[in-house]
């Protein structure tokens, strides 16, 4: 039996899927969200919002995340980075997937991964979940009535929380999978209902399509100058360092907030909504995220709340410290219409050092933007991934490696080319630990942070002075208006400046030997632009 908002071009039946129960094909957020809360999925909350819970998994499960090792992908995936799965293995989990999803409801929302209609990907999502479906109608962006009526889906994601993989029979290393078919572009994702798997299995599959048409596929945030497109800015960076809440700047448009492409026409989301992280959530600091959080069908991820008033504790990470909602981009006041944008003038690295040694900002040369583009330099924080509980220093190359199926150097050369090509300056900015590590020191201060990026986006900052980092090479600024002059010399904010220097060289020891696997396949000027 189907229900529909509209008849969709193409059935499940046609896709393999045997003696299934209800579809519901393409619903709109009213009827998801009643089947939602029929089923028991979750709570209607403050506004409207649906509050719900992922269960055990509340965070990606990157170790479980395998691609299938064809003839076609044998020579371009990155296997160092990416399991590998047989297609036997495959087809076998397929077809026990599709065995175990008989009889059973499924929601299936038709959508667009990509705002530029030259680069766009049709993907179909096959959900076991009520609740997923609205969160990916939120993520990707919907077609219109036209375009639904002719939707032929080139990629299909079936996620299906119920399922266990059995690791003898189906290659996978628990009972956890993810797993990506680029010759049947087929993705199964079983036992986790972790929704952020929804939209970065999709976001890895633009990873992988995009640079063979000389499109660089970004996790970036992005945002563009009032009126004027062609002044824009990408903010790379993983989870946790502030791509959401730097991008949603109140003096900018919003372009989007995870996950971009870079064409020969300029950028353009993939997105049609963001997935903000919402603990310790303060409607001051935050005001339209906080806003979201009680608007009409956001999905509010793992957060704790009263029973009784559904009144949500933002500071609880009793669940996970990796609380989330997601919302459809316009219910940001500033966000833009089209998704799309001029070719960035800024490009921005954004990174959450866990030692407290890199400044609060650095200009970067193009070479030393490659270099840190390679090393991908952060802290994973607490609840991103399945057993972070507190940031960790790591190296995660293209500010995104568990998305990435292609050799790194293959995305820096192309980001290089487009940087030289379109003359944007670059930045590198520290959103993690000043006067001391973690467990000393203490955060950055967001409005340092905010003033900080204003001027370099304003120009402003270049045109000031600035001195040379004696360990990096990049270049600090001596002063910024409304920023306290010590924050910018990180070596002055630590009670012990020799505890400094011993962090400090250990983090340069850990940038070169983690760069070494890079050393053969990159341009000499690149290879220079090493710390000292």
């Amino acid at each position: 039996m189907t229900n529909t908002a509209q008849k969709p071009n193409i059935h499940l039946e046609a896709q393999g899927f045997a003696g299934v129960g209800h579809v519901y094909y393409n619903l709109s957020e009213p009827a998801l969200m009643e089947l939602a809360v029929a089923r028991g999925e979750g709570r209607v909350g403050q506004g409207g919002a649906f509050l719900c819970s992922t269960g055990q998994f509340t965070g990606r499960s990157p170790k479980d995340k395998f691609v299938v090792r064809t003839a076609a992908t044998e020579n371009t995936i990155w296997w160092d980075n990416n399991a590998p799965m047989t297609p036997d293995a495959f087809d076998r989990l397929e077809a026990d997937m599709k065995a175990h999803m008989q009889g059973r409801a499924l929601v299936v929302q038709d959508l667009f991964g990509g705002a530029d209609p030259a680069h766009r990907i049709s993907v179909r999502m096959v959900t076991e979940l009520a609740w997923h479906g609205l969160f990916i109608r939120h993520l990707l962006r919907r077609p219109d009535m036209a375009e639904l009526a002719a939707f032929a889906p080139e990629w299909t994601v079936v996620n299906c929380p119920s399922f266990k993989a059995d690791p003898a029979r189906h290659g996978t290393r628990t009972e956890t999978v993810i797993a990506l078919n680029f010759d049947k572009r087929l993705i199964l994702i079983g036992n986790t209902a972790y929704a952020g798997e929804n939209k970065k299995a999709v976001f890895t599959v633009l990873n992988y399509l995009l640079p063979e048409k000389g499109v660089m596929p970004m996790h970036c945030s992005a945002n563009h100058a009032p009126g004027n497109p062609d002044d824009a800015a990408v903010f790379f960076g993983l989870s946790g360092t502030g791509k959401t809440t730097l991008s949603a700047a109140p003096d900018r448009v919003l372009i989007g907030d995870d996950e971009h492409g870079w064409s020969d026409s300029g950028i353009f989301n993939f997105e049609g909504g963001c997935y903000a992280k919402t603990i310790g959530l303060r409607a001051e600091a935050e005001p339209e995220i906080y806003a979201t959080t009680k608007r009409f069908a956001t999905v509010v991820e793992n957060t704790v709340f009263d029973p009784d008033t559904l009144e949500i504790d933002f500071d609880d990470d009793s669940l996970t410290a990796n609380t989330r909602c997601a919302y459809p981009l316009d219910y940001i006041s500033n966000a833009s219409a089209t998704g799309l944008a001029g070719h960035p003038r800024h490009v921005v690295m954004l990174t959450c050092d866990a030692f407290g040694v890199l400044p609060p900002i650095a200009r970067l040369t193009p070479a030393q933007a490659m270099y840190h583009f390679l090393s991908g330099f952060t802290s994973k924080v607490a609840g991103t991934e399945r057993g972070v509980t507190e940031p960790q220093p790591t190296f995660s190359t293209c500010f995104g490696a568990p998305f990435m199926p292609r050799r790194p150097e293959e995305y820096g050369a192309l980001l290089q080319s487009k940087i030289a090509h379109h003359g944007a300056s670059c930045w590198l900015v520290n959103t993690g630990w000043t006067g001391g590590a973690y467990g000393t020191g203490r955060r950055m201060p967001i409005k340092a942070t905010r003033a900080l990026l204003a001027a370099a986006l304003d120009g402003t900052l270049a045109q000031g002075a600035f001195r040379k980092d004696a360990h990096f090479g990049f270049e600090v600024p001596l002063a910024v208006p409304g920023v306290d002059s010590t924050l910018l010399d990180p070596r002055r904010t630590w009670a012990d400046p020799l505890a400094y220097d011993t962090a400090a060289k250990r983090l340069v020891g850990m940038f070169i030997d983690n760069f070494a696997q890079y050393q053969d396949h990159i341009a000499p000027e690149v290879r220079a632009a090493s710390p000292i």
